[in-house]
């Protein structure tokens, strides 16, 4: 017999728990607000550039993940950044001293395709720009209600992978009055999260730097993480530069609703002067993201989750996971579906 199960959020871990239930006896409907995949490893195109302005690659910290993304799925277009990972404190002083030079794989076409091609393997539903609002609770499992005011049906389970604060929310809002519930949201709200601007700056010319990106290791600068998109092929025309630029926690939290304008000339002038380029405060296009809940800076208590089982209801994502990694919310994912299989 076929059981249902509705998944909130189309990221890594979204992506990974369909996967692993690809021969499984189950329908999986995918409920993704954004009209694209992949969550916060996310991927923008513009003037012959891509780029990614959230997570910027996935590592191989884990040989499961690393085996699906070399081996066992497609392989064509799968970038390697060879360029090694500098650090820099609060002085500026960029130079040597992160092991940060082992792979780091994205993708010509974009970090997506990695749930791009996780989905394609599977026969799950895919519904893009569905913001799931209410999460019914039934005897015999759950309903869906979007935003809109859309009934989505039922289904036997249920799994959310949007970040801790957003699922937290939506337990907050369901039709589910029970102890279990109250206690889940009340872990899954505890988990704290980094707040995150991204600026992307793109510039007519190639910079003459040794490395691929430069991280903030004491976190008392503006800039937490500078990174180069045209290290990664395919990804920047010749002969130009498009600099990813992540400013840290405090600097972010104190500018979030500040003007675009203001915020990219600042980031801008910034960037210049951690690379002693002038040239740098003037780019020629700009773009822009605001990350509240960028990244979990712990992990949630995983044995208080386990209670959601006896109500079909399931959690995953990177705040699930042992580290705020990509490969890590893949790896849970694929975990997640196999622990699904099992227990229905």
């Amino acid at each position: 017999m076929t059981s249902k199960l509705a998944v909130v959020g189309a990221g890594g871990a979204g992506a990974a728990t369909a996967y692993a239930l690809r021969d499984a006896a189950f329908d999986v409907t995918v409920f993704e607000k954004s009209h694209g995949v992949c969550g916060r490893a996310a991927t923008r195109r513009k003037d012959d550039c891509v780029y990614e302005y959230g997570a910027n690659y996935l590592k191989a910290d884990d040989e499961r993940v690393t085996e699906l993304v070399t081996e066992t799925l497609p392989t064509e277009g799968l970038v390697d950044v060879d360029e090694p990972i500098y650090a820099f404190e609060r002085d500026g002083d960029i130079g040597e001293g992160r092991d940060s030079d082992d792979h780091k794989w994205t993708y010509e076409s974009g970090i997506t395709q990695l749930a791009k091609r996780l989905f394609a393997a599977t026969d799950a539903t895919v519904q893009n720009g569905v913001r799931v609002e209410t999460l019914d609770r039934r005897t015999d499992g759950w309903r869906v209600h979007a935003a809109d005011g859309t009934d989505y049906g039922h289904y036997d389970a249920l799994l959310l992978t949007p970040p801790a604060p957003q699922t937290a929310d939506l337990l907050g809002e369901a039709d589910w009055d029970h102890d279990d519930c109250r206690d889940l949201r009340q872990t899954i709200a505890s988990v704290p999260y980094r707040t995150v601007i991204s600026g992307m700056l793109h510039y007519p010319f190639e910079l003459d730097v040794p490395w691929y990106a430069a991280v903030n290791t004491d976190t008392a600068h503006d800039i937490g993480w500078l990174a180069r998109e045209e290290c990664k092929a395919g990804h920047v025309p010749d002969g130009e530069s498009l600099l990813l630029v992540q400013m840290n926690e405090g600097w972010s939290v104190a500018n979030y609703d500040a003007h675009p304008d203001r915020l990219l000339e600042e980031i801008a002038g910034r960037a210049a002067h951690l690379l002693d380029d002038d040239r740098l405060t003037d780019p020629d296009w700009t773009d822009h993201q605001h990350w509240r809940y960028a990244q979990p800076e712990e992990p949630v208590d995983r044995d208080a989750l386990s209670t959601g089982a006896d109500h079909d209801l399931y959690v995953a994502g990177d705040w699930v996971a042992e580290e705020p990694r990509l490969h890590a919310a893949v790896r849970n994912g694929l975990e997640t579906g196999e622990r699904i299989a099992d227990e229905r």
